[in-house]
């Protein structure tokens, strides 16, 4: 395979490049750019952050789970780009030298292009900019400080300079993988004809196949190249998803029309993995514990699959089958999704150790229709509950026309074991998973009644 992009300003041409060697290794080990660091090595501690750029602007993302064959057509800056080419510092960075945001210096790197990357788009939002990004000496305080101060510079020049990457048709795909087919059709022509190959799309799960797995993928299929499956669209009341589409890219479009997912997206990893992560990949791995599929299946949301030239649609609840089993069949791969266009009485609640960049211990998810105090209708899914994203179908009937109120759901209160039986493990115990799923069901009624439920609103 052959690939063209960027790096800091330099055009650089690979061919032949093994599928699943990583940007992190290739910088270190043959461009000797020794400054991007490896820490974690599974895209949670942000030390190996670089900046890419393509069509839909400037991401900072994870270098140890980015394989090189996804970065064709792309501009990448490594910490070393950030400066300019005389040496004169980015604001960040001597920012971060005037209010001493650097101790021992690992993490600093990626923080420098983690707010290099916000100062590029305007961001100020450091919080969540920074939320991928760790510091072993716990020096935030400072590293937040010099993000506030640099704010106000301006943009350098060089910062603004990598265009988009001017990529030849590329020759015919070769009869071995890896592929990277330029189309939706194209890709069903190649899975028709390789059902076991991998798709890799953000390669954050995949990624850990082979950091931390080990595992050697035979066929590979990258899909980054097929900028329809990346499209977002709006048809007959519904906003559609093209299974490419990065889940930074659902946060920016959802954040104003469906309030509640929006705020469970923003806690959803960090910002190297939403920048990377794709709302069809979050799908197709059938996690028992994404947090995606809950609110989801809350909303409605439809689901369409293609192989070869079949297309077919169904309910999302109906595409998890069983733990590690989807209706999925060879060589078929989900095309995009479908949800309202709005979903302003949407509930999402995320139960995490850690506020930021958590798995959670329990996800949960809830469409509750109202008329004249009274429960019309209810949608309610959970994650963390069961093998597969699951709805709450007995919690669900028991709601529906009973009163909205704390007397009104209790038979829906004592249903929650009719429709699941959690597992007890490092995150939660089983009982504990029912009791939050109950203080969940709570948690909207209170809200829906104009009680303050968040820490953040209620005043001591």
């Amino acid at each position: 395979m052959d690939i063209r992009f960027l790096l800091n300003g330099e055009s650089v041409e690979l061919r032949d490049v093994a599928p699943t060697v990583t940007l992190l290794d290739w910088l270190r080990e043959t461009r000797g750019l020794t400054g991007t660091k490896e820490g974690c090595n599974e895209g949670d501690c942000g030390a190996c952050t670089v900046m890419v750029t393509d069509a839909h602007g400037a991401r900072a993302l994870n270098a140890c789970i980015l394989f090189l064959p996804q970065l064709h057509g792309r501009a990448i800056r490594t910490v070393e780009g950030i400066a300019g080419p005389d040496g004169a510092l980015h604001p960040v960075q001597q920012a971060m030298i005037d209010h001493h945001g650097s101790q021992c210096g690992f993490c600093t790197p990626g923080f420098v292009v983690s707010m290099a990357v916000a100062h590029l788009n305007g961001d100020a939002g450091h919080d969540d900019a920074l939320a991928g990004n760790l510091c072993r000496c716990t020096g935030y305080a400072p590293i937040v400080r010099a993000a506030e101060a640099a704010v106000g510079a301006p943009v350098p020049d060089w910062m603004r300079d990598d265009p988009s990457v001017l990529t030849d048709p590329l020759e015919a795909e070769p009869e071995a993988g890896p592929f990277a087919p330029g189309d939706i059709d194209e890709l069903a022509r190649l899975y028709a004809r390789h059902p076991e190959a991998t798709l890799v799309a953000g390669a954050t799960d995949v990624g850990l196949w082979v950091t931390k797995g080990l595992r050697d993928l035979d066929e590979v299929i990258f899909l980054n190249r097929c900028a329809d499956l990346q499209e977002i669209r709006r048809a007959d009341g519904r906003l559609i998803f093209g299974a490419g589409v990065t889940m930074d890219r659902v946060l920016q479009t959802v954040r104003e029309s469906h309030p509640a997912y929006a705020e469970m997206i923003r806690r959803y990893g960090s910002a190297q993995v939403r920048a990377a992560a794709t709302i069809g990949g979050n799908i197709a791995n059938g996690s028992p514990i994404g947090d995606n599929p809950p609110a989801l299946i809350a909303m409605g949301a439809t689901l369409r699959l293609r192989a070869g030239d079949n297309i077919r649609e169904m309910p999302l609840e109906e595409f998890f089958l069983d733990y590690g089993r989807q209706d999925r069949a060879r060589g078929e791969f989900v095309l995009d999704i479908a949800l309202p266009e709005a979903a302003p009485d949407l509930h999402v609640y995320k139960l995490s150790r850690r506020f930021d960049q958590d798995i959670s211990a329990v996800c949960g998810a809830f469409a509750i229709t109202r008329d004249k105090g009274r429960v019309t209708g209810a949608r309610i899914a959970f994650g963390g509950m069961a093998g597969v994203p699951k709805r709450a179908s007995a919690v669900e009937a028991a709601l529906t026309g009973a009163d909205w109120s704390e007397k009104g759901i209790t038979p829906a209160l004592d249903a929650f074991e009719a429709d699941f039986h959690p597992l007890s493990d490092m995150r939660a115990s089983a009982g504990y998973r029912l009791e939050a799923a109950r203080a969940m069901l709570r948690r909207v009624l209170a809200e829906t009644q104009g009680t303050a439920t968040s820490v953040l609103e209620v005043t001591p």
